[in-house]
């Protein structure tokens, strides 16, 4: 097992008593079960009615993460990213539950050109469900300091492009971290997105579900390639008091998973290409893998939200799921 992950912030505002965490590689922490070719994760100690089920049954909220798309990338590790988004938009389409929105974590596009935020609107008409959240990745920003990605995806949103939204009871806090971020540099928040932050949550019950997305992880996953925030200890705090938090990310183009206190804390794999696991190799980027194994790094998450229980059931499967 990799114990690279050791990183304990007092001043994080996170409750440690029963800190768990859990990575897809090392399996420690979460309960990971498979049905039906589907990877299913909850945490150790939780029992569910009838067993695991391949997909979450309906429930008050359902919906679906996907993110890096990076549509425009064309390399070794995937010289087609085209194709599997629209993979992707095909499994999601075919969910025996149809989710009611799609939040999608960032690099949307590799080089944050006009033709690949382009392309990407267009294959998204191919899909069913036709809500969809966005908040910019690093890849997004490149040549303009995403303006270009906050006219097309961001319009209504607040500063840098973060926003806040209720559905059926949760509240839902797009965050935007990758401002200003550099290769291998931590991803930031900054005090102005922090203040508008704090007032949102102000007004909410402890007893709200919270459900908050971003980029670039939150918490200190891997400090060396700049897999984690800078500031996202002080965004943390902010949600100490709420009994049900599930934090979504991308960035990291892996699934991986940590349970602290009343926080969950999910990373979405990459619809693009894989990345390495942390420490692995020299430094984090494309990872070239056999062709035939490529759709089995790629993939979804989907989320359900059922009315007075206590956590989101949370279900990743890949693009070789049958």
């Amino acid at each position: 097992m990799n114990n690279h992950i050791i990183h304990d912030h007092n001043t994080d505002g996170v409750d440690r008593r029963g800190f768990l965490k859990c990575m897809a590689w090392a399996g420690t922490g979460v309960l990971w079960s498979v049905a039906g070719g589907v990877l299913s994760s909850r945490a150790l100690g939780q029992t569910m009615a009838g067993g695991l089920a391949p997909y979450p049954a309906a429930g008050t909220l359902n919906f679906v993460q996907i993110s890096d798309s990076h549509i425009g990338f064309k390399k070794p590790a995937n010289m087609d990213v085209g194709a599997t988004f629209r993979e992707t938009v095909s499994r999601i389409n075919a969910l025996p539950v149809a989710p009611e929105f799609i939040l999608h974590t960032g690099d949307l596009t590799h080089l944050a050109d006009a033709a690949e935020f382009d392309g990407l609107e267009q294959m998204m008409k191919d899909c069913r469900t036709k809500q969809v959240f966005y908040v910019p990745g690093e890849h997004d920003i490149l040549n303009d300091n995403g303006a270009m990605y906050r006219d097309r995806f961001g319009k209504g949103t607040r500063g840098k492009g973060w926003f806040s939204f209720d559905q059926k009871g949760v509240h839902f806090v797009g965050l935007v971290n990758v401002d200003g971020v550099t290769e291998g540099g931590l991803g930031v928040m900054g005090g102005e997105q922090l203040d508008w932050l704090e007032k949102d949550l102000a007004p909410l019950s402890p007893e709200t579900p919270l459900v908050v997305f971003a980029h670039v992880p939150l918490w200190m996953v891997y400090p060396k390639w700049g897999w984690g925030t800078d500031d996202g200890v002080k965004a943390l705090a902010l949600m100490k008091r709420f009994g049900s938090v599930t934090v979504l990310n991308g960035h990291i183009h892996q699934a991986l998973q940590k349970i602290e206190g009343n926080m969950t804390f999910h990373t979405a794999r990459s619809t693009a290409f894989p990345q390495p696991e942390p420490g692995t190799a020299p430094k984090p980027g494309p990872m070239v893998v056999e062709a035939a194994k490529l759709r089995s790094f790629l993939g979804l998450t989907s989320v359900s939200y059922v009315e007075n229980h206590p956590t989101l059931a949370i279900v990743d499967s890949t693009l070789a799921s049958t």
